[in-house]
């Protein structure tokens, strides 16, 4: 990836469940209904599944419980042991969107919280690879931060600002949280077609599925 988020997320990953659960007042409405998007995330994936941005595993207890995780992959080192902890039968390997491997084709391919660490072109490249590793009829399942306009992007951090909310200003400013409009052709391109659903202010579902 252009950007190294790594070190970032081994840094976050002692408070990171906390913030997921509301307890920093900045992120509290980008995790708004956080485990009813893990719980829509998780009901919708089928088959074989494999699961990026692994984070400290909240989504992943959720899959390994119906049976279906195959892998899990994930850059963080801390992000893998704390996850590792929670589940220790679970393949989690070291990777990221452009650089995985598997060994058969799947069904779905999930992620939480993550797709928007990828500039538009990079989530171009994923998108194509996604396409060749799912089996004809499979999913993508993301549930990220994406917005249905920039205007709505600039007034949402507008918004931030005024509640001098620096921390979650300055994230909105340096990552690449796309419109729904730019998402939608780069998964058509793919020869994908989509469906998105809203959560919460901040945050979309998009189930993309692949042709068959």
């Amino acid at each position: 990836m252009e950007v190294d988020f790594t070190t970032l997320f081994d840094e976050w990953s002692a408070n990171y469940d906390a913030t997921v659960f509301g307890e920093d007042e900045q992120y509290r409405e980008v995790f708004e209904r956080y485990e009813e998007i893990l719980d829509f995330v998780a009901e919708r994936a089928f088959g074989k599944i494999v699961e990026f941005g692994v984070g400290t595993g909240n989504l992943s207890v959720r899959l390994q419980q119906s049976g279906q995780l195959l892998v899990g992959i994930e850059p963080s080192q801390e992000m893998r042991a704390i996850a590792e902890r929670k589940m220790p039968s679970l393949t989690i390997q070291d990777g990221h969107f452009l650089n995985y491997e598997l060994s058969e084709q799947v069904d779905s391919i999930v992620s939480t919280y993550a797709f928007h660490h990828l500039t538009d072109e990079e989530k171009e490249r994923a998108i194509y690879k996604f396409a060749r590793n799912l089996r004809p009829g499979g999913k993508v399942i993301f549930a990220d931060t994406m917005f249905v306009a920039d205007e709505a992007f600039a007034k949402t951090i507008e918004r931030a600002e005024q509640r001098g909310y620096d921390r979650l200003s300055a994230d909105l400013k340096s990552e690449f949280y796309p419109t729904i409009p730019v998402l939608q052709v780069l998964f058509e391109k793919g020869g994908f077609t989509t469906r998105f659903t809203q959560m919460n202010h901040y945050v979309w579902v998009v189930e993309a599925t692949k042709g068959e």
